[in-house]
């Protein structure tokens, strides 16, 4: 399997801060989504969404730096939360717990939604 290099698109929206991810999660793209958060949290507040609908792969060093970007949101009382996942991943995420730290959503306008609504 070839891995497809990670694109991290930052966004922001009224009241949430969007990282859209394309590609494949492994540990050399640590850069890629450390840049990627100081993007979307540079002078604001808001919540984070890690948008995994354009991921085809993460593997367990890639899960490592989602909960590496899980720490670094929890010591800065910043939401992290997560759309897009496919099946299996929404299981991973569910089978290591980050999905009792990390709210998970279908789709981005769900993400979006609920957490506008719930300020």
């Amino acid at each position: 399997m070839i891995s497809q290099p990670l694109r991290a698109e930052t966004r922001h929206t009224p009241g949430v801060a969007i990282i859209a991810l394309h590609g494949d999660i492994d540990g050399s793209e640590e850069a890629t989504l450390q840049q990627a958060y100081a993007a979307a949290t540079q002078d604001n507040a808001d919540p984070v969404l890690l948008n995994f609908g354009g991921v085809g792969y993460i593997n367990s060093t890639g899960i490592a730096l989602i909960v590496g970007l899980l720490a670094r949101a929890r010591k800065e009382k910043r939401p992290l939360l997560a759309c897009g996942l496919s099946e299996h991943y929404r299981e991973i995420f569910e089978i290591t717990r980050l999905s009792d730290f990390m709210q998970t959503f279908p789709d981005e306008h769900a993400a979006v939604k609920a957490s506008t609504h719930a300020g």
